[in-house]
């Protein structure tokens, strides 16, 4: 679902502010939903393309937040613009659940020091790319052009967020670059409902 250049960098919280307080939706229904979104997101949440955000894991509020903005208008995207206005709320709620009821876990890769994880980051994105703030989403695994186009678009003003506009504002594209690198370098494990174990990337 978010289509190529989706859900990125920071929570929305513009539209779509009720969904929050939603009761989460239908499982095996939002798994049906997940199949208009598998091409990009995999049905598993787990990216398909390289501009294409990861979304196992994320939580049923954020991803509510996201699809009611794009379906609003508040947030405009060539291809989910389109899928989130032709779904309903309670698709949108079920599709949610299905996601955010998988398990995402990130790890250092070999050799790195968690004390060089970008410090400006850290507070809502954790160390390794596992959201600590609900409102923010994932990073780890993401690939590091999407996490720098996304930067770039919120340094620029062509995305606006009450957080991430004024800490992109004054980035250098070399901090752009070192940041993006270092949440593409994680480890991405994501475990499917009622899964035994992780099923990592190939999901």
């Amino acid at each position: 679902m978010k289509g190529l250049s989706a859900l990125a960098l920071g929570g929305l919280m513009l539209a779509g502010a009720a969904f929050g307080d939603a009761p989460p939706g239908d499982l095996e229904a939002g798994r049906k939903v997940a199949g208009l979104c598998r091409v990009c997101h995999g049905l598993q949440g787990v990216a398909q393309v390289p501009i294409a955000p990861h979304i196992a894991g994320e939580p049923v509020s954020y991803i509510t937040r996201q699809l009611a903005a794009f379906r609003s208008g508040a947030r405009e995207h060539e291809m989910m613009t389109v899928v989130a206005r032709g779904l309903t709320d309670t698709q949108i709620a079920d599709v949610a659940t299905w996601y955010s009821a998988h398990t995402a876990r990130a790890s250092l890769p070999p050799g790195a020091d968690g004390s060089a994880a970008p410090a400006l980051c850290v507070t809502c994105h954790g160390e390794t790319g596992i959201a600590v703030n609900p409102d923010a989403p994932n990073l780890a695994a993401e690939t590091n052009i999407y996490l720098a186009t996304q930067l770039k678009a919120f340094r620029s003003g062509k995305r606006r967020h009450e957080i991430m506009s004024g800490i992109a504002a004054n980035l250098t594209d070399d901090e752009i670059r070192a940041y993006a690198d270092w949440y593409a370098a994680m480890q991405l494990e994501v475990t499917e409902p009622g899964a035994p174990g992780p099923c990592g990337a190939a999901c």
